[in-house]
């Protein structure tokens, strides 16, 4: 393995912790920056394993939280309606996660022209939705309608195109059906976790055998660049969009979206 391939598992770690919280596509951020540094991974499955360390960031944040909900869990109704929440805005992304895993996996994957439009697609609608009058119904995360937790689970499924963005798609969809901003940011992280622990556990069955040891520490730095710069973004991020929106991610998303256009035109 040598010194190049290594220093760019490093580069795209970073950035996987650094965007997978945030509404700009994680997963379009590091296939792009991916594309561009010549970085291939075996099956794809760098771009996927490497979000554990971004599961376990949100986890350490919030384990006192989710240590009380799960000895609460067998006898408080309140926290057995949150965690039945959760599944059922998981479920549609298992049910289509596995139908159209090879899909996603050789096509989309494979696609930069995609991911840049669907960055640039999905940079005007957090612009837009950002500053629509919205009045929010709901603020805490545990007290949504079941049919709320559902459709937000729907919107997650968007994010199966690269560049999308789970996070975004989940935001936006929480503001639209009257969620204010933090707890629709709040409620993307507690989904995350059976989403990408999910999508972790399936791709490494998927690609057990193509797999060897030699990928492992490609993987192992990008999963610890993931996991420390996604702990500081957990952190941060609920506080700053309390105060300031969305609208630096959407025009985040029109900059990248439209320099790795003409980058590809470029250079190809």
């Amino acid at each position: 393995m040598d010194i190049h391939t290594l220093f760019n598992a490093l580069l795209l770690g970073l950035l996987e912790g650094l965007t997978e919280f945030i509404p700009v596509s994680s997963t379009g951020h590091i296939l792009l920056a991916g594309h561009f540094l010549g970085f291939n991974s075996t099956g794809k499955t760098f771009e996927i394993l490497i979000q554990l360390g971004a599961i376990l960031a949100i986890l350490s944040v919030y384990w006192a939280r989710l240590w009380q909900m799960l000895i609460t869990l067998p006898r408080d109704p309140a926290t057995q309606r949150f965690v039945a929440g959760i599944l059922i805005a998981f479920l549609p992304a298992v049910v289509i996660g596995v139908l159209a895993h090879d899909f996603i996996k050789t096509v989309l994957f494979e696609t930069p022209k995609l991911i840049c439009i669907m960055l640039i697609l999905g940079g005007f609608v957090l612009l837009y939705v950002d500053k629509l009058d919205l009045k929010p119904k709901y603020h805490d995360v545990t007290k949504f309608p079941l049919s709320v937790y559902l459709k937000i689970g729907l919107f997650q499924c968007l994010a199966m195109i690269p560049g999308t963005s789970r996070s975004g798609a989940t935001i936006v969809g929480s503001m639209l059906m009257g969620v204010d901003k933090r707890a629709a940011a709040e409620f993307s992280f507690f989904l995350a976790m059976p989403t990408m622990a999910g999508a972790f556990a399936y791709d490494l069955y998927k690609n057990r055998d193509i797999l060897s040891a030699a990928d492992l520490p490609v993987i192992g730095i990008g999963f610890i660049a993931a996991f420390i710069t996604a702990l500081f973004v957990v952190r941060h991020l609920l506080d700053y969009v309390s105060r300031n929106g969305y609208a630096l991610f959407g025009w985040w998303r029109l900059l990248v979206g439209g320099v790795g256009l003409v980058a590809l035109l470029v250079w190809g």
